[in-house]
């Protein structure tokens, strides 16, 4: 697997990640822990270096899978997790105060079996805690060596240059991908100027890029997916011109949906790692596949041609979590 560069940080990592939390949290029940560990070691094995996870994920459970199955190639591999809810709970709501980013950042090592964490991120910006009181807790932990980097996710651009101006931060997370282009128009130009990696999560637009979901098709009752509004049925339907559109591409490259939408990830910056997540070894490896899939010039353009005249249907997030980005 080819290898990337988050910005300017000098932190290297695989082109493409693995994001683990689907194995725990968010898209129905969570996989068998031994199918688990199997599927994060065949991601090692394939050449995956970047592993994803968060003390909300869960909570706690998915760290402490991480843990469990990075423990034997721990110092070949780096790992990102995050810190900002209360009590590891998204719906208890934001708590980024700095005795908490401390004392989330040492259970995670005790879940992770390590004695530092890679890159720890905030998952969501705090509006009760300055940026510069994160990035400075951040900054102790990384002078004591028990973290590596400081990431954000989400975070709007003036917060990421106030957060930057503290505590250089390596990589910014969040989503973006054929079907959510909106970090184009500030995000994608701040980093580029301050030298942050990005890491788009959701770069197959939740799954629904692979072509693998319908408007028939159903989720379990506490899949994440039934409260977005661009999965509802009717937005399915309207959306699946898109996925045509990618499907039709794809045959030409002889290659899948799914790569060609991380492909063209990858061509848009050289400091892009998206972290495709999965619970299936075939998705896995079809998913790394992408990385060898190379988009020419006539082809990118091909796709924006194409993709610029669908209009996509739905919102990302209901308000209520829609409120928590962009700030």
């Amino acid at each position: 697997m080819q290898k990337r560069t988050l910005g300017t940080s000098g932190l290297e990592v695989s082109a493409i990640g693995l994001g683990c939390m689907g194995l725990s949290y968010g898209y129905g029940p969570a996989t068998d822990k031994t199918q688990a560990i199997e599927l994060i070691r065949a991601a090692v094995d394939s050449g995956v270096t970047f592993f994803d996870t968060a003390e909300a994920y869960g909570p706690f459970v998915n760290e402490e899978l991480l843990g469990e199955a990075l423990e034997p190639v721990r110092d070949k591999v780096v790992i990102a997790t995050k810190f900002g809810f209360v009590g590891g709970e998204v719906s208890r709501g934001m708590d980024s105060r700095p005795e908490n980013i401390r004392a989330v950042a040492e259970a995670a090592l005790r879940r992770l079996r390590t004695d530092h964490i890679d890159l720890l991120y905030q998952h969501r910006v705090d509006p009760n805690v300055p940026i510069e009181d994160v990035a400075g807790a951040v900054k102790e932990l990384i002078a004591e060596g028990k973290v590596g980097h400081f990431g954000l996710s989400e975070a709007g651009s003036q917060t990421i240059r106030r957060a930057h101006a503290v505590q250089p931060v390596a990589a910014l997370q969040s989503e973006y991908s054929l079907w959510w282009r909106e970090p184009e128009k500030e995000i994608l130009p701040t980093l580029e100027a301050l030298g942050i990696g990005f890491v788009p999560f959701s770069p197959l637009g939740k799954g629904f890029l692979t072509g693998a979901i319908s408007e028939t098709t159903t989720f379990a009752s506490d899949d994440f997916r039934n409260i977005v509004p661009r999965f509802s049925p009717e937005a399915r339907k309207a959306n699946q011109a898109l996925v045509d559109v990618l499907g039709t591409i794809a045959t030409a490259k002889q290659a899948t949906s799914a790569q060609i939408a991380l492909a063209w990830l990858l061509a848009r910056k050289p400091w892009i790692v998206p972290i495709p997540g999965t619970t299936k070894i075939g998705r896995l490896k079809e998913n790394i596949g992408a990385a060898d899939v190379v988009l020419s010039s006539e082809d990118l353009s091909s796709i924006e041609s194409a993709v610029s005249a669908i209009t996509v249907q739905g919102d990302r997030y209901p308000a209520h979590l829609q409120a928590r980005v962009g700030r």
